[in-house]
């Protein structure tokens, strides 16, 4: 099962390519607040099959728990932050 992880990690890795495009290329600032979020839940799935590969599942879940709330604080608030911005034009 082990070796099972090293393949998925690097598949997941991967498929980060199409929305580190959308974050570099998007036509609005909504699309590359979607991208972010879609690299951050996927560094979030990273980080767990890390910890299931090193033994240490309770360790990398807490990094991982850590992160997904600063993803959503983080998106939460740019999303609040643009949409302002879009209001008063």
């Amino acid at each position: 099962m082990e070796s099972l992880y090293t393949p998925l990690a690097a598949f997941l890795a991967l498929i980060l390519l199409p929305p580190l495009y959308r974050v570099l290329r998007g036509p609005t600032v909504f699309d590359r607040l979607l991208g972010a979020s879609v690299i951050g839940n996927k560094t979030i799935v990273i980080s767990c099959l890390f910890g299931f590969a090193f033994g240490r599942i309770e360790m990398f879940l807490d990094i991982a728990l850590g992160y997904a709330i600063l993803n959503f604080v983080g998106a939460v608030a740019i999303e609040k932050y643009f949409s302002s911005e879009e209001a008063s034009r």
